[in-house]
């Protein structure tokens, strides 16, 4: 018996290592053709880039804002979402080890006192010696084993698609962190940009204050007429309306980077309530190519890994048409009297291998196989979507941050010379040589060039970080997992 034993045993061994049914993984499909060799440009890559290869982590040190970097950082370190990302990546790595452990026998020890009493047959009528008997104490001790052969690779399978799942997890989080550093970075700029909005709408208007009182001494002196005076007051009014709307967006503003970094609504406000400059771009922005899209963006690696977890599950389908082969043995002692238990007579033993093949099921296995046939197409439709939405949101970053590089230098120009309009104008007023619809059509078009600008930065500074984003940068390998 222990013979026969050993030989069934080495028998499933080599059948657990030379059979795994179902496709094999073969990678991601091809997707955009030429598109993503190595080496081949974006489309519309334009000025103020630079192909080399980009770091991946903490792109937004290149800003150097010291507030915006220590921003991001708290984000990521006290986000909720972080922290729920982080746990599906660890339950999924738990997941992972389940599986693994399914390759490997289970074993238990048994402990047991029993105390029964049979019951006195001859009440029954029953015929014979039978007669009823005081309690009955029985002692085991056992040792059990059991052993679910892997002979057609389906917990082989199961292993591997859990293995793509907790790399897809991980791949998850770096999503995570890439999408929270480029919120977080948008909504800093869109802070900055609203503060440095409502300082020079306050400088307007302080002007544009002291302008009407001037004109209303030369009014008093018969110099202006009371038309100007009107225009005036208007002006001012209209200037300090745009007030209260930036004073809301800039409290708006506030309250989303307290909640991306974990805190209550006006946690932040004392930290960031004193206006700050915009941050400074760099002279070249590293993009690298389209190739490398495929490695640097997170939800590209997490459509590829279940595209694999999604093929594994096609062998798991496929493996119950086949037997299973479970090998079951125990070891044990049992006695009346405790102190007789480890007796050589009353050692017992069982081995049992059991073949079970479900040779009828109605099309279940069938249907289970086609779903996780369809599963795998879908995985892999969604993963070539993916990338070619990566490549339309890189080509269409790159082309705005050209575009608006451009634009910022010509706003440039044009707040340059509307300011030395304005100057000029202002003191063609003072010396009487310009009239007050002069002075106050000057500085509108100072006003608007300059919040032009302003916006113009910031919304370059937004594509900047947007490009970041599109290119999946902003996480680090190896500090994914908290």
């Amino acid at each position: 018996m222990t013979l026969h034993f050993r030989t069934l045993v080495f028998t499933a061994t080599l059948l657990v290592a030379g059979c795994t049914v179902g496709p094999d993984y073969r990678g991601a499909p091809k997707v955009a053709g030429n598109a993503l060799r190595a080496g081949a440009a974006f489309a519309h890559a334009g000025t103020g880039v630079e192909a080399f290869a980009p770091a991946v982590a903490r792109w937004w040190t290149a800003l150097g804002d010291p507030q915006l970097t220590a921003l991001i950082d708290d984000a990521i370190a006290h986000s909720p979402d972080i922290r729920a990302a982080q746990a599906k990546v660890r339950q999924s790595r738990a997941s992972l080890r389940s599986h693994r452990a399914d390759l490997l026998p289970k074993a238990g020890v048994d402990l047991a006192s029993v105390r029964t009493r049979s019951p006195d047959l001859s009440l029954l009528g029953s015929s014979g010696n039978s007669s009823g008997r005081g309690p009955l104490d029985l002692f085991v001790a056992g040792f059990d084993a059991s052993w679910e052969v892997d002979l057609f690779g389906a917990t082989r399978r199961a292993v591997e698609a859990a293995s793509a799942d907790a790399d897809a997890a991980s791949d998850d989080l770096a999503d995570a962190h890439v999408q929270l550093a480029a919120e977080v970075a948008q909504t800093y700029v869109a802070l900055r940009d609203q503060q440095a909005r409502l300082g020079l709408v306050r400088d307007s208007a302080r002007l544009e204050s002291e302008m009407l009182a001037l004109t209303r001494q030369r009014r008093a002196g018969g110099v202006a007429s009371e038309l100007d005076v009107e225009r005036l007051v208007t002006q001012v009014a209209q200037t300090q309306s745009h007030e209260l709307p930036l004073e809301a967006d800039i409290i708006e503003s506030l309250d989303q980077l307290a909640l991306l970094t974990g805190r209550a609504p006006g946690t932040l406000d004392t930290a960031l309530k004193t206006p700050k400059a915009l941050p400074n771009l760099p002279a070249k922005v590293a993009i690298g190519d389209p190739s490398e899209l495929l490695q640097a963006r997170p939800d590209i690696r997490a459509a590829e890994r279940r595209l694999a977890s999604q093929n594994a599950q096609i062998g798991v389908q496929t493996s119950r048409w086949f037997p299973k082969l479970s090998i079951m043995g125990e070891l044990g002692y049992s006695a009346l009297d405790p102190g007789h238990l480890v007796r050589k007579d009353n050692f017992s033993w069982m081995a049992m291998p059991r073949l079970q093949w479900n040779v009828l099921d109605f099309g279940r296995v069938q249907a289970g196989v086609d779903g996780a046939k369809a599963g795998r197409d879908q995985a892999q439709a969604t993963y070539e979507s993916t990338v070619l939405s990566a490549l339309r949101d890189a080509d269409v970053a790159l082309a705005r941050y050209g575009h608006l590089r451009e634009n910022v230098n010509r706003l440039r120009s044009v707040e340059a010379s509307a300011t030395r309009a304005a100057t000029l104008t202002r003191q063609r007023y003072r010396a009487g040589t310009a009239s007050t619809l002069d002075w106050l059509d000057a500085e509108r078009t100072r006003f608007s060039a300059e919040q032009d600008r302003i916006a113009g930065d910031a919304q370059l500074l937004k594509a900047f970080v947007t490009l970041q984003k599109a290119l999946g940068l902003g996480w680090q390998v190896g500090s994914t997992i908290g």
